[in-house]
């Protein structure tokens, strides 16, 4: 999984390019990379897929500034988990 951090005052879009070069280096690429991109606030989540030309795909943006998103936040992250200890 990777996690990259950006502060509050940059756009989540500027975090994107530099999770899926950490994500490339996968050393398991039979198995999707996962990861996102917060500022602290505002999560993007992403899955990175390598067949024969990598492929990738992003959520919305989910802020924690709503209930919505924070249960959707904590949702994801939960299943993540689950993820990994399997």
């Amino acid at each position: 999984m990777v996690i990259e951090a950006k502060k509050a005052q940059f756009s989540l879009e500027a975090g994107i390019p530099q999770a899926l070069a950490y994500m490339l280096g996968n050393p398991h690429p039979e198995k999707p990379a996962l990861g996102f991109v917060t500022n602290g606030i505002d999560f993007i989540f992403l899955k990175l897929t390598q067949q024969e030309t990598p492929k990738y795909a992003e959520s919305y943006s989910f802020t924690l500034r709503s209930a919505d998103g924070l249960y959707t936040v904590l949702k994801v992250l939960k299943r993540f988990a689950q993820l990994f200890r399997e």
